[in-house]
């Protein structure tokens, strides 16, 4: 295994906004359709918002927030990581370097989409086995895969490959959302837990807590974030136990979902300032994917 300065399109690893400390990931192929919270997911259309839609209302991780519909999918940004490196990998050859090759991704870890566990923990059979934690089998293949590490021993020196980069973003661009994606889904992350409607659920939630003896949270993401939990190779009964309250009192106020509504409106409302920006961001987004399919 070899380690080089792989360009990565890092939309499948991408962290528009973190909680609960865990890596989100982008996923699911959008419909066509015009999308609402509801009812078909949304696609992008040059001039109009994108809206938020649900898959399934019991599962964050199948929800979409609307700035997904103008980024890749985790599939299209395979698809183009994967043309990439074999065109670096192609012309590093070329130069010379036939041992040269793409470092290779981790293992995926938590939350599989950008909303699955970004308003917390929601797998009640996962919750009770783990507590805060990643499915075991998940830790396991990523902690094996960070102690084996990994050495480029192609001797490539940066220059080249800085110039075979070069030449695969002439022919495959890099989608990778520019600052205007990211802050803005990351300013709507945290304002959202400023709406009235969120500290009210938030309030709810954390006073059901409290009638389950748990009265120092109060917050969602203040028991997911407590440091007696923060060890990656422990899972304790006190985990466990705090983080079933958690899911319950989570379920009974429905707080994923007004969270999710809230962050999405603010997203629309932010989106609709930045129009143009986001036109061109969804139509680099469309160029890459085709020239992937192309190269």
């Amino acid at each position: 295994m070899r380690l080089t300065a792989k360009v990565v399109v890092p939309v499948t690893a991408l962290v528009l906004a973190a909680g609960a400390g865990t890596a989100y990931h982008l996923s699911g192929g959008p419909k066509t359709g015009t999308g609402s919270a509801s009812g078909t997911q949304q696609v992008a259309v040059p001039g109009r918002v994108a809206q938020a839609y649900v898959g399934s209302s019991n599962d964050p991780a199948t929800w979409r927030l609307p700035v997904e519909a103008y980024i890749p999918t985790a599939e299209q940004a395979r698809l183009v990581t994967t043309t990439r490196d074999q065109l670096i990998d192609t012309c590093m050859s070329t130069a010379g370097y036939d041992d040269w090759e793409p470092a290779p991704e981790l293992p995926e870890l938590g939350g599989k989409t950008l909303t699955d566990w970004r308003y917390g923990i929601h797998d009640a059979r996962l919750t009770a086995e783990r507590g805060y934690h990643p499915a075991e089998a998940e830790q396991k293949a990523y902690d094996e895969a960070m102690e084996a590490g990994a050495v480029d021993e192609s001797g490539a020196d940066d220059a080249t490959l800085r110039g075979c980069v070069a030449k695969a973003d002439g022919k495959v661009p890099d989608p990778q959302p520019p600052a205007v994606v990211q802050e803005i889904s990351g300013a709507a992350f945290e304002k959202s837990q400023k709406t009235p409607e969120v500290t009210a659920v938030f309030a709810k939630w954390s006073s059901c807590m409290k009638d389950k003896g748990y009265d120092s949270y109060k917050q969602p993401l203040d028991a997911s974030d407590d440091p007696r939990f923060a060890n990656p190779d422990k899972v304790t009964a006190q985990e466990i136990a705090t983080a079933r309250a958690d899911i319950s009192c989570r379920d009974r106020y429905g707080v994923a979902r007004t969270w999710f509504d809230a962050e999405s409106k603010i997203q629309r409302a932010e989106i609709a300032k930045h129009m143009d920006e986001f036109d061109d961001v969804a139509a680099a987004t469309r160029e890459a994917i085709t020239k992937a399919k192309a190269a």
